[in-house]
């Protein structure tokens, strides 16, 4: 690992530990040129690959996720935390399908999650998913929840 101060090719691990949920790892590290220590966190990455509807391929982007499910909220109250939890959720969901899905296994894992936490933000997210063109696309989607 590259020194972030001194920019010395090699620097030596001080201390290893993994996260609660054994994600992660954090590894304090020292710079025998310049003797500062610094953090530095490695978690492995799992790659998946997102066939879109119009074909093309490109990597799973989990802020693009990030970015999706909090739109869906707008403006309502939502905790960062929670917000991230959901993420996370969504997240692992899409994880256990494999290393290559399809962007509607994604759009439909969003939904299903959102169906259970917040009917405002399911049908926000899903009137961008299914692409709705008038006000009874919106009538249809609020039906399901009664």
């Amino acid at each position: 690992m590259v020194c972030p101060f001194c920019q010395l090719e090699e620097t030596s691990v001080v201390d290893s530990r993994k996260n609660s949920e054994g994600t992660s790892i954090r590894r304090r590290r020292n710079c025998s040129a310049c003797n500062l220590r610094f953090t530095t966190y490695e978690k492995a990455s799992i790659g998946i690959i997102v066939k879109k509807r119009n074909g093309n391929r490109e990597e799973f982007n989990l802020e693009k996720l990030h970015q999706g499910v909090k739109n869906a909220f707008g403006g309502q109250e939502l905790s960062e935390k929670k917000l991230k939890a959901l993420v996370e959720a969504i997240h692992n969901d899409i994880k256990e399908q494999g290393n290559k899905v399809q962007s509607e296994l994604i759009g439909e894992t969003v939904l299903k999650h959102l169906k259970d936490i917040n009917e405002v933000a399911y049908v926000r997210f899903a009137s961008v998913y299914k692409e709705f063109s008038d006000a009874s696309d919106f009538e249809k989607e609020a039906a399901e929840f009664n």
